[in-house]
């Protein structure tokens, strides 16, 4: 098979060399072509290093973009110029950080091999942040799951069928939100135990307000359910409460109000025609090997 490793970066050299290190090492005994394309996501620093040890990649190159876009729409564009320019049978999406453990890869590769061409998502099964951040990521689920109805315990590390990009180059989600756009097309995922490994270098750029943000946009792809969910919401809480209404029973209502709000602003981002010409982002590419 022919495997491609998509990475997006932004400013995390370090990260990347030592990754890139890692999967030529985890891939060495796989019966399986493997390629590399990182998405340079507009970095201030430079991106590329020398890298030692590439015998086990058969392809690397990074593509630099004019500008940055955020790690959703840096994903979707490497999706849409993979699909464009190189020949595949699987994608695996991962962070460039270390998060993503080059060492599960194989446990993709292997399933894929039997799956007939079916999407395979790496399910979080333990995480390796703080305690803070475990429990804001599960309330990450439960308001995904209590807004939408789906429970979505993955992320960006998945091995995509060619069928299954097509139908995420096609659907305008998937330039707001990868794991909405995903768990939205895509009703038969195949889900694989995976470990949340530890940063390389640095913290996490994972902030409790850009968890909430990624809750949001997961949340904005299913928006008619939100609203249908939310209207019936306030309908049974106003009766419950009409006889003991008062500023802190309206809380709630407000609270909810401001997050319909906002997710209708995150589902402005859904821009087809701003995915379809994504690829005039390209500022330049590096051919490592």
């Amino acid at each position: 098979m022919k495997i491609i490793l998509l990475i997006p970066i932004y400013n995390d050299r370090e990260s990347l060399t030592k990754l890139i290190e890692n999967i030529n090492f985890e891939v060495k005994d796989l019966n399986s072509e493997m390629s590399v394309v990182v998405i340079n996501d507009a970095s201030s620093q430079q991106i590329v290093d020398t890298y030692q040890n590439l015998e086990n990649i058969n392809s690397f190159e990074i593509i630099n973009m004019k500008e940055n876009k955020g790690h959703a729409r840096c994903i979707a564009s490497g999706l849409k110029y993979i699909f464009e320019k190189k020949e595949f049978d699987y994608v695996i999406p991962m962070d460039g950080d270390g998060e993503d453990r080059p060492e599960e890869i194989k446990n993709f590769i292997q399933l894929a091999e039997k799956s007939d061409d079916k999407t395979i998502v790496g399910e979080r099964t333990k995480r390796s942040e703080s305690l803070f951040f475990k429990i804001c990521y599960q309330l990450h689920k439960l308001l995904t799951l209590g807004f939408t109805g789906h429970s979505i315990n993955f992320g960006n590390f998945t091995c995509l069928s060619k069928s299954t990009i097509e139908k995420m180059l096609n659907e305008k989600a998937t330039w707001n939100s990868f794991s909405g756009s995903l768990k939205k097309l895509e009703k038969d995922l195949l889900p694989i135990p995976s470990v949340r490994g530890i940063r390389y270098f640095g913290p996490s750029k994972m902030s409790f307000f850009n968890l909430l943000k990624h809750s949001l946009s997961i949340i904005s792809v299913f928006r008619k359910t939100v609203l249908i969910r939310s209207a019936l919401f306030i309908v049974f809480y106003i009766l419950l409460m009409q006889s003991n209404a008062s500023i802190i029973t309206s809380v709630p209502l407000v609270l909810l109000l401001i997050m319909i709000y906002s997710i209708s602003n995150l589902a402005l981002r859904e821009n087809m025609d701003e995915f379809d010409k994504c690829l005039l982002n390209i500022n330049d590419i590096e051919k490592i090997k």
